[in-house]
């Protein structure tokens, strides 16, 4: 049997099984129950409610990235955490915690600067880049939480 994700649809709720193959060859998958798409492939928001699921109980390896609306930093490195949400889709989960916003984990994982980006493996932090990076570093390091 081909490798699965299993994605939550955000506008039912309902749990769908996505081949990995299908993720690879650039297919952007539907919800099975209302037709929806499914956010495969896309950096995910998260918030301080959402952080314990969709983060520490995720079976894959996250990138987190902490970032802020007003930090023009943030936002010259979200297209290449964009891409790599993209071409890992299936191996690592990539979502955006706007630090403004919640506080709370900011302040659990002591984030002083953003950009951050954290990589958690099962629910814990295993590696850990502040500032602009390149992208090969980004996916280097990544893959050293995949592996």
């Amino acid at each position: 049997m081909a490798d699965v994700v299993m994605v939550e649809c955000p506008a039912c709720g309902a749990t769908n099984r996505v081949p990995t193959d299908r993720l690879r060859a650039r297919l952007e998958p539907v919800c099975g129950k209302c037709r929806e798409p499914l956010p495969v492939g896309k950096p995910q928001p998260v918030t301080d409610a959402s952080f314990g699921q969709d983060v520490e109980r995720s079976p894959l390896p996250v990138l987190v990235d902490a970032w802020a609306p007003w930090c023009g930093p943030c936002h010259m490195i979200a297209p290449v955490i964009e891409q790599l949400a993209t071409e890992l889709a299936g191996r690592v989960r990539v979502v955006k915690l706007n630090v403004d916003d919640n506080p709370r984990t900011a302040a659990r994982f002591n984030l002083r600067s953003i950009p951050t980006l954290l990589v958690l493996k099962d629910g814990r932090e295993v590696d850990r880049l502040v500032g602009v990076q390149p992208k090969q570093e980004i996916a280097r390091r990544l893959e050293q939480a995949i592996a």
